[in-house]
Parts: C-alpha cells; structure tokens; sequence
C-alpha cells in the first residue's frame, strides 16, 4: 500500500534584535599629538610606479618639500561647513580601545574588537597646527636616517563616538577602557602603543571642561585654515632646519617656500637668524673663490 506524502513541518527562526548602545566622550590631549597620512604622492606611486630615477633626474627634482609634507600629513574633514579642517581616522581610536583591553584585567582584545566600533569615519580635532621636522629611521634593512616634516598639534581635544554591544557590554566598563586607551595607547605617530613616544595621549573629560572649551573655540576651522597657510615651528630645531633648506635650495636654483613661510613668529626667526647669516657668508665666500679661481 503506497504512504501518502507528507509535507514537512516548517522551522520558524527567531531573530534576535541587537541592542547597541552609543556613548558621546569629550576628550583633550595629554601629550601632543603627530598626525602622518601616507601622502598623494605615495598613494600614485604606489598605483602606477615611475621606476628608478637616474641622476640627472634626481637633481632635477627636490628630495623634500617640508611646507608641502606638512599640509599633506593630516586627514582632512570633507566639507567646508565641519567644525574643523583636521582629522583623524575613527579606526585609530577604535584600535587604541582594542590595544587596551591587553592591559586591563577580565577584558580580551578579540572581545572588545568585535562588540565595539566607532561608526564615524573621521574625528574631527581641534588644535591650531604647527610644523614639526624631525630625523627618524627608515624601514630599510640599514634603518637610513631621513628628515620627516609632520603636523603636529601641541593642544588639541576631540569628540568622540563608541558604539558598543548590549547587554555584552555596559557603559562604565567601555569608558573605562576608553579613558586607559588615553594613557597605553594614544593616537597618531609616536604614540606610546608603539614604544617611540609618548605623544597622542588624551585624557577624557567633561563637555562644560575649560580646557577643552577654550581649545574648540580657539582651534575650529578658521584658525587651522590659517595655521595651514602661515604655519609657526614647533621648536626651534624645526626653525633652522627650514630656514636653511631654503636659502640652500635656493642656491642650487629651486624655488622654496617653506621657511619663509613657517618663519613668520618672532621667536622662530629670531632663533634662526645666526644660521642664516652664516649660511649666506658662506655662500658669499664659496662664491668670492670661485670668481678669484676662475
């Protein structure tokens, strides 16, 4: 006797609805913070390589452009109506998160990467910009040393977004990790996360905080627009470091603008002036000899 068909019973899913939660967190710099996006120029050759230079080429064209190197170092908000011109990328504050859950106890690293992220993709920093030259190590096998000109923001403060997985995780405990991220890991280039530094760090604060309301309205769009055309040298070593590439670029026949535009504060020409005048003598002597030999 043939068995009739039957239908099979149908499986019902309950989708489970994830909750989130968002926290708004106020922070200011403890320390200064580097910015270092990977260049224009790096990106194209990167995408389309030019190949080896030969030396006629090499003379030709200028190693460094410290003024350019600077504007191009930092993230940049999009639009002309963002509080500010400079950015950071939300993925370093998220990985400054991460990295600390290696230090806190009871928190893994994987749990915090995956029940947390920051859903913006710029954070907008306040700060007046200054330039900032300093001699660091290349990645090479003989670690080259090389002269890098970076943005670099002596105070600065940010508003920051996290959005975290409920009831995985509660508030407290995330601001918690957030506010030791401020102090292991920081952001930017020679944070402490990577053992060269102890810039980027940043403290949490509260939004009525005086420090932070005077960085926001003394470091908006405005006075970074302007930090970015006339900008002041971080130290002095960046002041004579400019003010002799560019009389010495200029006597090889190039055209530069970085120290004559980064010299403008008093106290940054008044701490280049010796090397200045001396680099002119000397060029005034090597000059005179030739002359006299020819």
């Amino acid at each position: 006797m043939a068995t009739k068909a039957t239908k099979p019973a149908e499986e019902t899913v309950d989708v489970l609805h994830v909750q989130e939660g968002l926290i708004e967190i106020y922070i200011v710099g403890r320390s200064p913070i580097i910015l270092n996006r990977m260049p224009e120029k790096a990106w194209r050759e990167l995408l389309l390589p030019k190949g080896k230079k030969n030396a006629a080429e090499r003379a030709a064209n200028l190693k460094h452009d410290p003024l350019k190197e600077f504007r191009d170092s930092p993230y940049r908000m999009p639009n002309d109506n963002d509080p500010t011109v400079i950015a950071q990328v939300g993925s370093a504050f998220k990985k400054a998160l991460s990295g600390a859950a290696l230090y806190m106890p009871g928190v893994r690293k994987t749990e915090i990467g995956a029940l947390t992220y920051v859903p913006d993709e710029l954070i907008p920093i306040y700060g007046v910009p200054m330039i900032f030259s300093s001699i660091v190590r290349s990645a090479d096998m003989n670690h080259t040393p090389d002269v890098r000109t970076r943005l670099i923001i002596p105070q600065w403060a940010a508003r920051v977004r996290i959005r975290y997985v409920k009831p995985l995780l509660k508030e407290q405990p995330v601001i918690n990790l957030f506010a030791a991220a401020g102090l292991y890991q920081g952001v930017g280039d020679w944070r402490p996360q990577k053992g060269a530094g102890s810039y980027g760090q940043f403290e949490l604060v509260s939004a009525d905080d005086e420090r932070l309301n005077h960085i926001m309205k003394n470091g908006g769009r405005k006075a970074q627009l302007a930090a970015l055309e006339a900008p002041m040298p971080y130290n002095t070593e960046t002041s004579e470091l400019l003010t002799w590439y560019d009389v010495e670029v200029i006597a090889r026949g190039h055209k530069s603008k970085s120290a004559e535009t980064a010299m403008k504060g008093e106290a940054g020409i008044e701490a280049a002036a010796p090397l200045v005048k001396a680099v002119k003598e000397k060029k005034a002597r090597s000059n005179g000899a030739r002359a006299n030999g020819a």
